[in-house]
């Protein structure tokens, strides 16, 4: 339950043994929390220490109780908000090179980097991805275009917007080589680059002037794609070569 905030797993134990019971001694806790003997004094007094455990004597013995989990949630919080308020006063001495090239890994990191990048495009964003990762991001393209910011879409299967330039592709049903990607490019200047790698997303980030303009590239061929696959989309599929060369595709 605890691990999660920072917490060992003997002190969750402990911590999660202790909220269900009034108060117990140091014996009872190790029946309950399978924590080993030798280590249970150690586990108590860190908790104590971080303020989510109480103790007091009964006679000869001394027992234990837990701070109560609203207490302690309040308490995680207050920590959470004053360290990400210490996070947004350090400024940075030597801002990154433009070059490099960054890798993102865990979606929901890949999720807020893009979103970021999007909140902060001032002239153009240029995206692609298919429609069920594009629709998370709607709400702040369409915002963006309605502040001014020139936004053009490219969507891997149908989407529902109120965007004024979006291309759909429609990749073939047939299709056994399919790899989601994620491409944002705002202001010819920063981009990022997601694609699924099994069962989870990884991404670079760079603001490298060659891969920006590489990118933008590859975007402009996809759009470039989708026209020449809508407009010609029976020639295509009956042309034996035009189709396996599509097929190819990883969109």
């Amino acid at each position: 339950m605890l691990q999660k905030f920072g917490f060992s797993q003997y002190e969750s134990q402990v911590y999660e043994s202790l909220i269900g019971h009034a108060s117990l001694d140091a014996t009872s806790i190790v029946n309950y929390s399978s924590v080993p003997k030798a280590k249970i004094y150690e586990v108590l007094n860190r908790l104590a220490d971080k303020g989510l455990v109480l103790n007091t004597m009964s006679g000869k013995k001394k027992l234990y109780s837990a701070v109560p989990l609203d207490t302690v949630i309040k308490k995680l919080t207050a920590e959470f908000e004053r360290d990400i308020a210490l996070l947004k006063t350090h400024e940075t001495t030597t801002p990154p090179t433009n070059d490099y090239v960054w890798n993102l890994k865990d979606d929901l990191s890949i999720l807020a980097n893009i979103a970021q990048l999007i909140e902060g495009a001032t002239a153009s964003i240029r995206i692609s991805a298919w429609s069920s990762q594009m629709e998370q991001y709607l709400p702040l393209l369409e915002k963006k275009e309605q502040e001014g910011v020139e936004v053009e879409a490219l969507s891997i299967g149908s989407l529902s917007t109120t965007l004024r330039n979006v291309h759909t592709l429609q990749p073939s049903e047939d299709h056994d080589q399919l790899e989601p990607s994620q491409l944002v490019v705002v202001d010819q200047a920063c981009l990022i680059f997601a694609q699924m790698d099994v069962t989870a997303w990884k991404a670079i980030k760079t603001m490298s002037p060659q891969l920006v303009n590489v990118f933008t590239d590859y975007f402009f061929h996809d759009v470039a794609l989708a026209y020449i696959t809508k407009q010609f989309h029976e020639e295509l599929i009956h042309h034996e070569d035009l189709n396996r060369l599509l097929k190819r595709l990883r969109y």
